[in-house]
């Protein structure tokens, strides 16, 4: 029987916590309340899972993971620390990270499109009601119907618009469209330009591919996406990122058997945003996804200050739990405590409820799944030390390493290729010119055309005929995207 691929999560007075990297696509959640650890935490998980070399995705919300890339420094604290837990072989050392960024600022842009993205998270990072978030499926099903590509805002902006003027001939076949809610949803566009959207709506789409690389020693690269403004200039956008990521990884990768270790890895920091004021429709699938998931081989680790943030649904699929200090100040903030603390395997020689106050930094209860995937009962461990530098690099640091990064040049350049926008402002030029030519038509003519049809019916029949060709052609979108809940073929 293989021996198990194990790595060290910490430990204290003899006894080391191991994590068996078998278990790592069973998910897992780090918590704890500011300033008590979390991210150092989420650092040494990373280191771990690139050793054994697993890439990894994660988001950098505070701004001060960048450090991952080059070798820490040893001090006093971390010596000891080292001496305590009694970590072997340990060393200062990097891995290997690309740096990544919506804004194309400090990394590499990251770009979907509307179409991969689905009426579904669209609507809800719109936060548009019932009503309209039906207008937005029906605008998504004309425009594959119509064989156009929604790629960015200007192309939904343009598909609304054409909606709006011909409402009347798509009534029949779409149902009936409200002009104020056209206008609400238009209103939202630019709100979402506003924060930011468009930068991350067009093309090139990210691929997954680059996200799944190892380098020339066989760690996996560490993706590492700058989210600090992000999340302070959207956080619904952050959140629409993380969930059309996890749906594209569910919907592309292959079935995978047992494995020793995961196929990919990913840490969503402050995770309750992923949740908040999200539609029922949204939570199911987000469920849905973390559940099957797993046999994709990836690993999705959730980040955030209480497991409460985490619906019950999602939160009973985390199989690693690490609880850093919680405050208990109010009734409420004690009621949380003990919910918490009955989450874990209960340990005789641990009252859990006592040492979730009174956790120091770094410190942490743990618990992991053995090899037959059962909770441990629940350990107090100072977490290991990370082997790389613990807090941000420079500027000058992390252009230096963009400047050399294996992807430099691929998504820098932002492509506008024929899409909604473009095909609409064509037939619009073209009604123009048949609305010329009828002008210059003699009355008797005019009389004998009357039953033939307008020019917005034949514009979805002419539509209509271009499917099968070069651009016109039925768009299958994700298990959260999806107009019919069906997959992309």
């Amino acid at each position: 029987m293989t021996e198990a691929v194990k790595f060290l999560v910490g430990g204290t007075h003899g006894k080391q916590i191991n994590m068996n990297a078998a278990m790592g696509n069973r998910h897992g959640i780090v918590s704890g309340a500011t300033g008590t650890g979390k991210t150092v935490t989420l650092q040494i998980l990373a280191e771990a899972y690139s050793r054994l070399g697993v890439p990894v995705f994660m988001a950098d919300v505070k701004g001060d993971l960048s450090g991952i890339s080059v070798a820490g420094k040893t001090n006093k604290k971390i010596e000891e620390r080292i001496a305590e837990i009694n970590i072997p072989g340990y060393q200062n050392r990097a891995t290997p990270v690309v740096f990544w960024d919506i804004f194309g600022e400090s990394g590499h842009p990251v770009r979907a499109t509307l179409s991969e993205l689905g009426p579904l998270l669209l609507s809800s990072l719109m936060e548009l009601n019932d009503t309209q978030t039906g207008i937005m499926y029906s605008a998504f099903k004309i425009a594959d119907d119509n064989g156009m590509l929604l790629l960015d805002l200007k192309d939904l902006r343009s598909m609304l618009a054409w909606i709006g003027k011909n409402s009347r001939e798509l009534s029949g076949e779409y149902g009936n469209f409200s002009a104020a809610s056209i206008g609400a949803i238009q209103r939202r566009l630019l709100v979402l330009e506003e924060q930011g959207a468009e930068y991350f709506f067009g093309e090139p789409a990210l691929k997954l591919e680059h996200l799944m690389q190892s380098d020339y020693s066989g760690n996996g690269v560490i993706s590492l996406l700058d989210a600090k403004d992000l999340v302070n200039r959207s956080p619904r956008l952050y959140a629409t990122f993380l969930l059309w990521l996890l749906s594209e990884l569910f919907e592309n990768l292959p079935e995978q058997g047992d494995a020793d270790r995961p196929s990919l890895v990913l840490f969503f920091d402050e995770a309750h945003l992923l949740f908040d004021r999200a539609p029922k429709p949204l939570l199911d699938k987000i469920e849905q996804v973390v559940r099957l998931i797993r046999s994709k081989g990836v690993g999705v680790y959730f980040i955030t200050q209480s497991p409460l943030d985490i619906p019950e649904d999602v939160l009973g699929q985390l199989g690693m739990r690490i609880q850093h200090a919680l405050r208990s100040y109010t009734p409420k903030d004690k009621k949380a405590v003990k919910a918490v603390a009955e989450s874990f395997r209960p340990n005789p020689e641990i009252d859990t409820v006592q040492c979730i106050t009174e956790l120091g930094i770094g410190e942490a209860l743990v618990s992991v799944l053995d090899e037959q995937g059962s909770p441990t009962p629940v350990e107090r461990i100072l977490i290991r030390p990370p082997e790389s530098q613990i807090g941000p690099i420079n500027e000058s640091d992390r252009d230096e390493r963009l400047k050399r990064s294996p992807l430099s040049g691929i998504y820098d350049q932002e492509v506008d290729r024929q899409s909604a926008y473009e095909m609409l402002k064509q037939r619009a030029e073209q009604q123009e010119i048949v609305q010329k030519q009828a002008k210059s038509v003699p009355r008797r003519a005019k009389k004998s055309s009357s039953g033939r049809q307008s020019v917005g019916e034949a514009f979805i029949k002419s539509a209509a005929r271009s499917i099968g060709s070069q651009i016109g052609r039925q768009l299958f979108r994700g298990i959260m995207g999806s107009l019919l809940g069906n997959g992309r073929r």
